[in-house]
């Protein structure tokens, strides 16, 4: 297998057309537009107990009520919108931007879930939802004696 070296800022580039080169470099470095090309859904981990299942969502810089928690047949959709705008008057604006948060995730229950024994609590941005799983579910520990 070859390596080849492709052109970096290294190479004199904008020998060519140094105009064309500028506009786009201008344009994909606003963070403007970076910032909206970026995919942001907040990391999740899923662990299991004995008892429960727990998720937990890391979605800082929100409130309680900004989330909604449907659980529909054996799918749990968690989701967030957003949306604030901070107006000033008596200033004249070269660049204003909304802020505007919004993702929806939804995972899949397994049929052990006891859906009467879902909790959810929001602390330290982090959304904490634990949903418990049905009784014949649960493994029972016990001791076996070897005879």
């Amino acid at each position: 297998m070859a390596l080849i070296k492709l052109p970096g800022k290294s190479y004199n580039t904008d020998a060519v057309n140094p105009f064309v080169n500028n506009v786009f470099d201008n344009l994909f470095n606003d963070s403007f537009i970076t910032d909206r090309l970026v995919t942001r859904v907040p990391a999740v981990n899923i662990t299991e107990s004995a008892e429960a299942f727990n998720i937990e969502v890391a979605a800082p810089g929100l409130q309680k009520s900004d989330f909604k928690i449907n659980v529909d047949k054996n799918v749990i959709n968690i989701s967030v919108e957003k949306q604030e705008e901070k107006v000033e008057e008596g200033k004249v604006y070269s660049k204003k931007e909304f802020s505007y948060t919004s993702f929806s995730r939804s995972f899949t229950l397994p049929e052990v879930v006891d859906y009467s024994n879902i909790d959810a609590s929001y602390e330290n941005g982090v959304l904490d939802i634990k949903i418990g799983k049905k009784e014949e579910a649960k493994v029972a520990k016990r001791l076996i004696e070897v005879k």
